[in-house]
């Protein structure tokens, strides 16, 4: 039992393979053996397939031009975050766990710690290639989608750098495609947690060590994609997620650090010099449209490959449209939301009920739930989470609303923008010329510069969908009429005589008094 008071059960797995075996026995596995092409093919069956949140995880076997004999690699796994159930097994929960206690559980996850301990070995070290045995394309690298600029090796794989001052670990999820046998070129901000540490090296003027692991345990996507605070390590939130140490080899070439058990690791340097920089884009991206530019980029000098035999490739399919969604979205949903609340109670934002960020958007808009005691209380909401370094690329749209909405609930929230809201009294504001997301299509080309401006430029939203405390009180001292609702004791009253009625019995209720 962790600080939250929930019992969590086994969430060690310890490697990728141990995950797909624990999917596959809660059949939450599709296993694919006719032959897949690599070129769009398995990236569009992905799509197709994965649904809202109700598809599997899959595990491609049989890969096109990856399938004889002398094939290095010939297995991809993805979609293993692509579903609440999977989720909360990852968590060691219960798969029908509701994503509201996901969140919550998440919440004090996320504030606990394990440290992770450094052993002599481990798997990933079975094979070690260098010099011109380097040769990213012997691995089955996808070209995900139609559109793509090339084969992007780097979609889920957990990206290592380290602060050069303090020597904390960072591991997050970045792009990045193949340029050439030892080259891959990636998509580097200097408002994300790798790119201040390649702003010091850029100061200093040397070169940027970086390791790429490909394939690991869960809790490895799911935090390098969260926004941990730059003082601490994912690999600290890892060992909190398993409730074990995370153990870690050192790197061949670089001075970086690595799960023993991993896959693939690929490693490299990133020079700070534009004239090393090369051609990467397009891609499709989180929002759910491609990022059209193809541009020179920062590129990665490969320098060591160090891998499992027959390793398993992890990759995955970025972006959300309806009816299709993926990692990203689904655990952005969680973990988004759970960031988002401890900023909010960090800030001292009183009466916070719920909060959630839907993952069609992977919470790129926020609903919050409060217990409304004070004028100007929803403003404060916005403000704690615009001012939080997690409001990078998420966080556009704000909407705050009475404890009596349910935030997971599409249908209350817009009931509640709709008779709540009104844009003449102040509950409409718009925060202008905020930082953001480049990658968002509504922003202006120039204004999505990364590389000139650091960032993107957003206009933020709030709605303010509470009820409004400068109405003056009516009926009885309230400021908004009842609602149709049926009282729980009339609801309760009935539920007493159901049996009675003679109904078919081929509808339910929708309304209760436990609701």
């Amino acid at each position: 039992m962790n600080s939250s008071g929930i019992k969590r059960g086994e969430a060690v797995f310890g490697d990728i393979r141990g995950w797909i075996d624990a999917l596959r026995d809660a059949d939450e596995l599709e296993e694919i053996r006719g032959e897949v092409d690599w070129d769009v093919e398995l990236g569009n069956i992905i799509r197709m397939m994965q649904g809202s949140g109700d598809g599997p995880a899959f595990l491609f076997s049989n890969i096109k031009d990856y399938n004889g004999p002398d094939a290095l690699c010939s297995r991809i796994f993805t979609g293993g975050h692509a579903s609440y159930s999977r989720i909360a097994m990852m968590f060691g929960l219960p798969p029908d766990t509701p994503a509201r206690e996901l969140v919550r559980i998440c919440r004090t996850i996320f504030q606990e710690r394990i440290e992770p301990r450094t052993v002599k070995s481990g798997p990933v070290k079975e094979n070690i290639l260098t010099g011109d045995d380097i040769d990213l394309l012997k691995f089955p690298v996808p070209k995900w989608n139609r559109l793509d600029g090339g084969r992007y090796v780097l979609t889920y794989a957990g990206c290592v750098t380290k602060d050069p001052d303090t020597d904390v670990h960072n591991v997050g999820i970045y792009r990045g495609m193949v340029g050439g046998p030892a080259e891959i070129p990636v998509l580097l901000w200097r408002a994300q947690h790798w790119g201040g540490h390649f702003s010091k090296h850029q100061q200093s003027g040397s070169e940027m060590p970086v390791a790429y692991v490909i394939g690991w345990e869960p809790s490895l996507g799911f935090t390098a994609g969260a926004p941990v605070p730059r003082s601490i390590s994912e690999y600290d939130v890892m060992g909190a997620i398993r409730g074990e140490p995370v153990d870690l080899v050192d790197c061949e070439t670089v001075p970086l650090k690595v799960p023993a058990s991993a896959e693939i690791v690929i490693e490299g340097w990133i020079s700070t010099d534009p004239s090393t920089f090369t051609e990467e884009g397009p891609y499709a991206e989180f929002t759910g449209f491609y990022a059209p530019e193809r541009s020179k980029k920062h590129t990665t000098r490969v320098t060591a490959i160090s891998h499992r035999n027959d390793p398993i490739f992890r990759g995955t399919v970025e972006g959300a449209v309806p009816g299709s969604i993926g990692e990203n979205p689904i655990m952005s949903s969680i973990h988004r939301s759970a960031v988002a609340w401890n900023a909010l109670e960090s800030a001292g934002v009183p009466g916070v009920v719920d909060v959630f960020g839907h993952p069609i958007q992977a919470a790129v808009n926020l609903n919050v739930s409060i217990n409304q005691t004070y004028r100007g209380q929803a403003k404060q909401v916005a403000a704690a989470l615009w001012g939080d370094s997690s409001s990078h690329v998420r966080y556009k749209h704000v909407t705050v609303v009475d404890e009596d909405i349910d935030v997971h609930d599409y249908e209350a929230v817009d009931w509640a923008h709709a008779w709540r809201v009104h844009g003449g009294e102040g509950d409409i504001l718009i925060y202008p010329a905020n930082w953001g997301a480049g990658l968002d299509p509504s922003v202006r080309r120039r204004d999505a510069n990364v590389h000139l401006f650091g960032t993107g430029k957003w206009s933020r939203v709030l709605t303010d969908a509470t009820i409004n405390l400068d109405y003056e009180p009516e009926r009885g001292g309230q400021r908004y009429p009842p609602t149709v609702r049926p009282t729980d004791e009339d609801m309760a009253s009935i539920e007493e005589r159901w049996e009675t009625l003679q109904l078919s019995g081929k509808w339910r209720p929708h309304l209760s008094s436990e609701s």
